[in-house]
């Protein structure tokens, strides 16, 4: 069996795979650019409140899965609530939520057809902050996230979207139901 180990250690190392798993380091640079565009998506979800350039991070067939508000499926579907929201905002009035990245919850994991780079899963963690009635934020919900990022002509596009695991930030404000 010892013969074995250095042959299949090998093998796994020039397959691509590695002993400690798949996920992109930090520094590589994948995960820099995932990470770029996860910000680019939700500044332009929670502070910019630009659906163009949401549109542009999201493929036509794009679906949304979330453990309170259900399934979305299109693109457009899911754009046409929050762009009506955007145009009934006023101007100069901050935005009433904004996303907050939980520190070292993000992870890469690339994904490859017959060893070229095609998608990647992309996971993490964060917290969210509402507008209180004094125009202050205030904590909301922690939630976890997975996105299914494919690279369609030279493009990182978001094709599947899962928010879950939402509680709240204070676990004194969980009911019992929980």
């Amino acid at each position: 069996m010892k013969a074995w180990s250095p042959i299949l250690v090998c093998m796994l190392t020039l397959g691509g795979i590695s002993a400690t798993g798949a996920q992109a380091a930090a520094e590589s640079e994948l995960y820099l650019l995932l990470r770029s565009n996860d910000s680019l998506l939700f500044d332009a979800a929670f502070t910019r409140c630009d659906p163009g350039a949401l549109e542009a991070l999201l493929t036509e067939d794009f679906e949304f899965y979330h453990d309170r508000g259900g399934v979305t499926r299109g693109r457009e579907a899911f754009l046409q609530p929050f762009t009506k929201e955007c145009e009934a905002r006023p101007p100069h009035r901050p935005q009433p939520s904004r996303r907050i990245l939980m520190d070292g919850s993000l992870q890469v994991f690339p994904l490859y057809d017959q060893g070229v780079l095609y998608g990647a899963v992309q996971e993490g963690a964060h917290r969210f902050e509402f507008l209180n009635e004094k125009g202050e934020y205030q904590k909301g919900d922690i939630a976890r996230f997975t996105h299914l990022w494919l690279l369609e002509q030279g493009h990182w596009k978001i094709k599947r979207v899962l928010s879950y695991d939402h509680r709240p930030s204070d676990p004194s404000h969980q009911s019992s139901s929980n």
